[in-house]
């Protein structure tokens, strides 16, 4: 009896853990390390009325509005700050388009965010929690989500559009300056997922933005859309800079003196993408997954992994995404 009850009471705490519903958040424990997690949430975000008063022209000033926003007294605490490295294309399947995206790093915490916002495109974003620092600890649970909204790396939209951040090692950054609202690296990808159906109205979006880099880290945007529409925006001396392309590393792709610049091993991963997609005519989500596996850091160093593989299938709207190279094992969520 007495061990029938411990049984009980463990496979009670294993599905506590594994499925929490709290507020209507919808939050599930991914991995037994607990260093990967899924989270849903539906309702106000705030992100209208954070527009509405400007912006933010830090990562602190973001947390300063949500804070404020959600009643908890929160600290920016300390914001990862080391290199990442990433590789993204798009190419055509069978009935659409598919993006791919490897997001390398060193070992981190990575969320999963599925949200509904109140006004705003349905959406599924990923978030590497150590690069918001201590914010995600120091909230409850129910609260997490609206941290995570503010922070994505990545995402697709229920219309089909993807937006990703790849890094660039260049000692520039990005403030610009001028009579608009204000946004960072995460809440640019934020407005992009909520508020643009395609790659043309992304860019528009970003135009009538000035945006200030997170951390001082110099970045380049991927977007693209369900039409085939792909496009690498980059910043020139904070002047916007546009590049249709269908692969995008770590270099910067804008034509004259900063052409090229960035690691040697991104134009490497670019050379390896570019030989693959010029040769298959249409990829399946496997296949995709399988090109990403080719680029991603065990084939390059054994210091940094590539945390997560993800493949937007961006015509029936699937996100599938490998953990730490373990490209035995996808999850897969549908954002119809």
């Amino acid at each position: 009896m007495k061990k029938s009850l411990i049984m009980f009471l463990a496979l009670v705490s294993i599905i506590a853990l594994t499925l929490l519903i709290i507020n209507n958040v919808k939050a599930e424990f991914m991995d037994k390390n607990n260093d990967l997690f899924y989270y849903e949430k539906d309702g106000n975000f705030y992100f209208d009325e954070y527009l509405e008063q400007g912006g933010a022209k830090s990562d602190g000033q973001v947390v300063e509005f949500l804070a404020k926003k959600i009643g908890k007294n929160i600290d920016i605490g300390n914001i990862a700050s080391n290199v990442f490295a990433c590789s993204t294309f798009q190419v055509k399947s069978e009935n659409g388009y598919l993006t791919g995206r490897n997001f390398d790093f060193t070992r981190c915490k990575v969320a999963i965010l599925k949200a509904i916002p109140k006004n705003g495109y349905k959406s599924i974003s990923t978030i590497d929690i150590d690069f918001i620092g201590s914010i995600y600890n120091l909230v409850p649970e129910e609260l997490k989500p609206y941290v995570l909204y503010y922070a994505p790396l990545d995402g697709m939209n229920e219309k089909g559009l993807v937006v990703a951040v790849n890094m660039i090692e260049d000692s520039d950054s990005i403030e610009q300056s001028s009579n608009k609202n204000d946004i960072t690296t995460t809440t640019a990808i934020r407005l992009l997922l909520d508020k643009a159906s395609n790659t043309d109205e992304a860019i528009e979006l970003l135009k009538k933005n000035n945006l200030h880099a997170s951390k001082n880290m110099m970045v380049h945007f991927f977007i693209s859309d369900a039409s085939g529409k792909s496009v690498a925006v980059e910043y020139i001396n904070n002047e916007m800079s546009i590049v249709e392309t269908k692969i995008l590393t770590n270099y910067y792709l804008t034509e004259g003196k900063k052409y090229g610049i960035g690691t040697q091993e991104s134009h490497e991963r670019y050379n390896i993408l570019n030989t693959n997609i010029l040769q298959t005519k249409n990829y399946k989500i496997d296949e995709a997954m399988n090109l990403l596996s080719e680029v991603s850091k065990k084939n390059f160093t054994i210091f940094v992994t590539t945390e997560w593989s993800i493949v937007f299938d961006q015509s029936n709207l699937t996100y599938n995404l490998c953990h730490r190279e373990n490209y035995s094992k996808t999850y897969t969520y549908d954002l119809r």
